[in-house]
């Protein structure tokens, strides 16, 4: 009668006490065994896991034959991120272990890709030059304002895109106590403490001048400065990712600084693309971002108001990167942006 009312009394208690570790992940191997709509729901949901895989890991294989649709998904790439944890809530509403297993793809592929980016903080300190580039707006209300603004970050270098003919002057006179040195090329201009040699326009197919080139001699030597505004790209619902001008620019671009003689080479300005952007291959294929050697997170710059892509850089090559991020909101569309550089001994 002992054993038969303990066995009742454990029975009872199997039912209504605490579970041991142990019997609750049998319980949980039983439910995967037996409850197969765990693994039939949610197919839909792990398909689009792994095209969401797919096109993180090729994306430079989808063609931009048509709308230049590969172009548009390297500027974008960094917030597909933001499918994962959708995918997530849905897999964890729909019960589905086949879609939650699938999701691993993605997040794994887009930690690979972008997540020394996002949680690593490359910066260091030191450097014995530091530049900055803004594309001030040609429709800027404020020149005088925002030219302090740029020139308060400190920057010993200053290259400024989309000067309309009207406001240089404003703008000469807004930096004239900072910078006894400047250059200006048609929309572009440079702003220097160091002395400005050889400044002369580049020719990226435009008609007219988007881009320049000029040496600044720094207490460490002479270094060749390319100021450039890559055509803008447009997004059309009938033609896609319109961008052939601003890839012709970029090659030609690229070609100049190819042929630079000085070994020492920063390239500052709005080249309307990302650096995962193929489209800008003939630029970033000899050369380095300093976001991506030097920054704290994405660092994008555009729009103002709320920034999704990085379409201003700062490059460099015979240079070492320190550090790299963005200043505060100017009246431009376009965030300004500035680096550290260490100039390695000739």
């Amino acid at each position: 009668m002992v054993q038969a009312y303990r066995a009742d009394t454990d029975t009872e208690n199997a039912g209504t006490g605490p579970r041991r570790p142990g019997a609750r992940l049998r319980g949980l191997r039983r439910r995967l065994a037996t409850d197969r709509g765990l693994w039939r729901r949610g197919i839909l949901l792990a398909l689009c896991s792994v095209l969401l895989t797919l096109v993180m890991v090729f994306h430079a294989e989808i063609p931009n034959t048509i709308g230049n649709t590969g172009s548009l998904v390297e500027t974008f790439l960094p917030w597909f991120g933001l499918l994962v944890p959708v995918l997530l809530l849905l897999g964890l509403a729909r019960r589905s272990a086949t879609a939650l297993i699938a999701l691993v793809l993605p997040a794994v592929v887009w930690f690979n890709l972008f997540g020394g980016l996002l949680f690593t903080d490359k910066s260091g300190t030191g450097g014995g030059l530091t530049v900055a580039t803004h594309n001030v707006n040609a429709g800027n209300p404020d020149p005088a304002g925002t030219a302090q603004q740029v020139a308060g970050s400190g920057a010993d270098v200053v290259a400024l895109q989309e000067l309309p003919s009207g406001k240089v002057t404003a703008y000469e006179k807004a930096l004239a106590d900072r910078y006894p040195h400047h250059a200006v090329q048609g929309t572009v201009g440079l702003w220097s403490t160091y002395p400005l040699t050889d400044a002369r326009p580049v020719d990226i197919k435009l008609g007219w001048t988007r881009a320049m080139r000029v040496t600044v001699t720094t207490p460490g030597g002479p270094v060749a400065v390319y100021v450039a505004h890559l055509p803008s790209v447009r997004v059309k619902l009938n033609a896609g990712f319109t961008a052939s001008q601003r890839d012709r620019s970029a090659d030609a671009l690229g070609e100049a600084i190819g042929d630079e003689r000085l070994a020492r080479v920063i390239l500052l300005g709005d080249l309307n693309g990302t650096m995962n952007d193929r489209s800008l291959n003939a630029v970033t294929a000899q050369m380095r971002s300093t976001q991506g050697a030097a920054g704290d997170g994405f660092g994008f710059s555009w729009p103002a108001s709320f920034p999704m892509a990085r379409i201003d850089q700062i490059m460099v090559k015979g240079v070492e990167p320190v550090s790299s991020w963005t200043l505060p909101a100017t009246d431009s569309d376009h965030l300004p942006i500035a680096a550290r550089v260490e100039l390695p001994a000739e």
